[in-house]
Formats: structure tokens, sequence, C-alpha cells
């Protein structure tokens, strides 16, 4: 258990993000004033910022309790006062009083692999640019490395993904808009996954919500109409789309290319699982306009395979991918994810061999996240899970193959919980890159969002702001509420 103090309780959730990078699934709970009786293996963090002192103080003391005596570490972190309106004082002070709770745990555990430094925000690459906008190029260089630990290699893939990325801003206009559609089912549920998805079983019955997520896209096209907004791209993701029927499919993505007048620039859809895909609903994709699909292994290991939960083999990837080719999809993306439960870098050296060997466009890296809500969650004990330094090569040879292939990166997030506190990357070839992930990862398009969990977003970017509505996570509270989000979401986007 961890106890934590700080007289800047507003960043108790900031500060925690710092300690976990060091605590695996640790308990925290703020001292509150009381006193405490303190065990072995328990630590107890204080971190307070005065900003009436000019420069700023950030100090931090970490106390790990052990059988023998405890052992301190403390640190001061300055920085230069900062004038501002309250969003900026904000920005700043959290920065102060991470980077100072960062660097004290980091005396008491030096051997933790932290290629991140104290960054735990989902989007260094756009921190980078930001950092390069304000500050200028070297001064963004030296932050990252000085200022918030991040590893040489990990800044220059961020650079990287910046200057593919520029290409993509400059087509943008302030206009532009996302279409998402959201199908939250499929055909069984992953060891690691915690969406909210749901099994499709023969009885489940698709009905409701099909007919919900067909009225949510017609008030959608009306909002976009109304407020004088241009589709850009959409996206039909998941779950797993392709868990629906031909019919089914066809009705969803001819309904939603009708009420919107077209895709815009690109149409993508996860096929994602090959034991949903068949030819007769890629025939139709390919029918509709559809430009990009996802295959995803995930592994190209049988064992793996079965341990994570998924039904079908390497041999189904092969068979779907060489059907997408054969029906003439030009743009396939295929997902793997290091640090699978049972997998070491020698598995990850026979799954890359295999992708290089079929050649997609895109190659999407990520690392197990261990989210609270998965099975795997539950059931650690059961799994060996690869070493952070294990989880890294595994990330590395990734990126090694994706080169091979020309592939570049071009988008990058991180989650919390990652094993080795490491990333996701997506790569591709310079001509096949994924507008709507760039979009979506950056923040810099508004998006609207159907379906059950979607996440709509408007992008006010003189301001850098960005304001969200949420569809309910519940398939029948999405249902019973679909008039009163639309009506959030009208108001979100200037119409009343």
């Amino acid at each position: 258990m961890v106890t934590l103090c700080t007289n800047r309780p507003g960043f108790l959730n900031d500060i925690a993000e710092e300690i976990r990078l060091f605590f695996d699934a640790v308990e925290i709970q703020p001292a509150e004033g009381q006193t405490i009786a303190m065990a072995e293996g328990d630590a107890l963090v204080e971190v307070n910022l005065d900003i009436e002192a000019d420069p700023w103080l950030a100090a931090a003391s970490v106390t790990l309790y052990g059988r023998a005596e405890p052992k301190t570490a403390v640190y001061s972190y300055h920085h230069p006062s900062v004038q501002g309106g309250p969003l900026v004082q904000k920005r700043y002070e959290k920065r102060c009083i991470k980077i100072a709770a960062f660097r004290a745990l980091r005396q008491l555990f030096p051997e933790a692999l932290l290629p991140w430094g104290s960054l735990t925000g989902i989007r260094p690459t756009r921190l980078l640019r930001e950092l390069r906008e304000w500050e200028g190029p070297e001064e963004a260089r030296r932050m990252m490395l000085k200022e918030f630990d991040v590893f040489p290699d990990k800044l220059h893939l961020c650079e990287e993904i910046n200057a593919v990325q520029e290409a993509v801003f400059r087509s943008q206009t302030p206009k532009d808009l996302d279409v998402y559609i959201g199908i939250p089912f499929c055909a069984s549920r992953c060891l690691y996954c915690s969406f909210l998805s749901q099994v499709r079983g023969p009885k489940t019955d698709m009905g409701p919500y099909l007919g919900a997520l067909k009225e949510d896209i017609r008030l959608g096209s009306i909002l976009l109409r109304e407020s004088g907004y241009k589709l850009r791209a959409m996206y039909v993701g998941g779950g797993t789309p392709t868990v629906l029927t031909r019919d089914e499919l066809a009705d969803l993505l001819g309904f939603a290319l009708e009420a919107y007048g077209g895709f815009g620039h690109e149409l993508t859809v996860e096929a994602g699982r090959p034991d949903t895909i068949t030819r007769e609903k890629l025939l139709l994709m390919k029918e509709l306009g559809v430009g990009r699909i996802s295959i995803n292994p995930q592994t190209m290991n049988a064992q793996t395979l079965l341990r994570i939960g998924r039904s079908h083999t390497p041999a189904d990837i092969k068979a779907c991918y060489s059907l997408a080719r054969e029906i003439g999809f030009s743009s396939i993306n295929m997902d793997l994810i290091a640090g699978l439960p049972g997998e070491t870098a020698a598995d990850m050296a026979r799954t890359l061999a295999e992708i290089e060997a079929m050649g997609p466009e895109n190659l999407t890296m990520h690392t197990l996240a261990i989210k609270r809500s998965s099975k795997l969650k539950e059931r650690l004990a059961e799994f060996p899970l690869a070493e952070p330094a294990e989880a890294e090569a595994m990330v590395a040879m990734g990126r090694q193959s994706a080169a091979a292939m020309g592939l570049a990166p071009y988008y990058m997030y991180r989650q919390k919980y990652m094993r080795g506190n490491l990333e996701n990357v997506g790569y591709a070839r310079p001509d096949k890159l994924c507008i709507y992930n760039v979009d979506m990862m950056e923040e810099t398009t508004s998006i609207l969002a159907h379906g059950a969990g979607a996440m709509s977003k408007r992008v006010f970017g003189g301001e850098r702001r960005v304001e969200r509505i949420p569809n309910p996570k519940d398939i029948e509270t999405y249902i019973a509420k679909l008039r009163a989000v639309d009506a959030e979401k009208r108001a979100l986007f200037g119409l009343t």
C-alpha cells in the first residue's frame, strides 16, 4: 500500500500515475490527516508545491518501508514562475509536481525500465508538437530529454511520427469532421480485452441495437449538414464489425453512406477477426468503397491464440489475407500485441517473419496492457508475462520488421498499465496511412461518434481545447438515451 500526502489534492490522481510507474497494481490512499501504521513493503509519498516562491518549488519525499531501516529519497524541482490564465497555470503546476514525484521515486527504483520518463499521458507526440510550437525545436528536445526524462530513442520515434503527420495536418480545415460507427460485439471475448463489447451468439437479437444505431447515424448526418461541417473520413470499428451478417453489414453501411452522402476521403472497416470474415462480406465492402480493412492476428502462434481465447488459427489468418488480396484490397492493416501471456521474443520473431511474408501496407504494434476489467487481470497468477525488457525487445523487433516492409511510424498512443511502460505504434506505407487514426489520436479534427460507448469530440483549434460527449456504454441505456445524447451533441456543435 502507498500512502500519499500532498498540499495540492487537486493533483492526487496525477501523482498516483507517477507512483504506479514504480509499483505494480498497488493500492494508493490519501493520508487525509490520520496516523497510518506502515508495514513492510508499504511506502509513504509526500509531494508539495509552493508557487508563492520564485522560482516555484516542487518538493517530493518517498519513504519505502522494509525489514531493516526505512529508505528515504527526496527531490526538489525548481521552475521559473509562470504567468498566464488558469489553464496555463494548472498545466505547469501539474508538470512540476509530477517531475518531482518521479525523480524522488526514481532514486529508490533505479533499475525500473521507464523509457517515457515521467510522461503518463496518452499522446506524447502531441506534447512534442506543442512544445516545438511554444518553445522552439531545440528547447522542445531538451525538455523531453532533460525535464521529462524521455529516452532518446522514444524522442526520435515522436519526431519521426510528427514529420509524417505534417501532410495530414496540412490537409485539414477547421470545418472537417470524421464519423465513427461502433459495433460493440465480438465472436468471443479475448483474455486481455477490457472493452465493453458483448459476445454475439446464435440467439443474440441485433435488431434493437442496429435500429438505434441507424437512428443515431441519421441524427448525426442532420447535425453535420446544419452545422456546416464537411465529412473528412469514416471509420467503422468495434468490437468486431464483421460479426454482423453480410445482410446486416450491407444495410448498415448502405444507410450510413446514403445519410452522409459518402465517406469523405477514406472508409475503413475493422474486419478484425478472421473467424468473422467471409468472401461475401469482403465483396460487399469492396463494392461500397471500403478502402482499408484490418485482419488482426495479434500473434501467429497457435498455442497463444488458444490461450487468449481467439477462435481462429494462423492458417485462417493467411487464408483471409489471401482472399482480401484476391478481391482487390490494397490497404490491409494487421495488429500484433507484444507481451501476450506465455510469449517470448522468439515467438514474436516467428510471428513477424510470417507477417513480413504477407506484406501488409499497415502494421499496428500494440503492447499488452493489463486492464482492470479484463479476464487476464483476474487470472494473472495463471499466465507468465514477459519481463519489461523482453517486451521492449518485442516492440523493437516490430519496428525493425515494419521498416523492412517499407512502413513508417505515423501515429502512436499510450495506455495505463502497459507492460514495460511502453507504447502502441501504427506503421504504414506513406501512401496508405489512415487519416482517421491521425485525426483521432492527435485530436486535431472533430469526431461525430455513433454507437454504444463511442465518444464524440469537438476540437476548438484556436483555444487548444477539446470537449467530449460520450454515448452510454450499456446498450440498453444507449438506446433509451439516444435523443437526449443527440441534443447534447447538437449543443456541443453550436446548434440549439
